[in-house]
C-alpha cells in the first residue's frame, strides 16, 4: 500500500496536497483498494464552499458507496472532470491522475488537524489490526 510522504491525510483516508493557498484532494491508496473497482464519482461543483471534514463528493464502487470528506475548508476551484468518463482512474492512479478536486484554502491552521505520512502509516497499522 502506497503512502506519499509529501501529503497530509485524514482518518477517513483522504489526502491533501497543499501548494500555497491551493490544495488538491483525493482518496488514499488504502481507500481505493478497500472500495474495489470504482464505477462512479459524484464531483463537487466549482464554487462550492466546503468545511473541514464535511462531505463534498461521493464514490460508488462494485462493493459500496462512500462519502468523501474534505481534509480542509475552502472553495472548490477545479474538479477532475476526467473522472466522469473514467472513474477507475482513481484505482489506477489515486495520487496523480485520480485526484478529485482542488480548493482555495480558507483556514491554513486546519492543517494541524491532519496526519503526516508517518502518522497515517501508524494509523493504517492500527486499522489493519482491528
Amino acid at each position: 500500500m502506497e503512502v506519499e510522504d509529501h501529503l497530509l491525510y485524514t482518518k477517513d483516508h483522504e489526502w491533501i496536497n497543499i501548494d500555497g493557498d491551493v490544495a488538491t484532494i483525493g482518496i488514499s491508496d488504502y481507500a481505493q483498494e478497500a472500495l474495489g473497482d470504482i464505477t462512479y464519482v459524484e464531483l463537487p461543483t466549482v464554487g462550492d464552499e466546503i468545511e473541514q471534514f464535511g462531505e463534498f463528493a461521493s464514490i460508488e464502487s462494485v462493493k459500496a458507496a462512500s462519502d468523501i470528506f474534505s481534509p480542509m475548508s475552502g472553495k472548490v476551484i477545479e474538479v477532475n472532470e476526467g473522472l466522469e468518463a473514467k472513474p477507475g482512474m482513481i484505482n489506477k492512479s489515486c495520487y496523480e491522475k485520480g485526484w478529485i478536486a482542488k480548493i482555495e484554502i480558507t483556514d491554513m491552521d486546519e492543517s494541524s488537524n491532519l496526519m503526516t505520512a508517518d502518522e497515517y502509516r501508524k494509523f493504517l497499522e492500527s486499522v489493519e489490526l482491528n
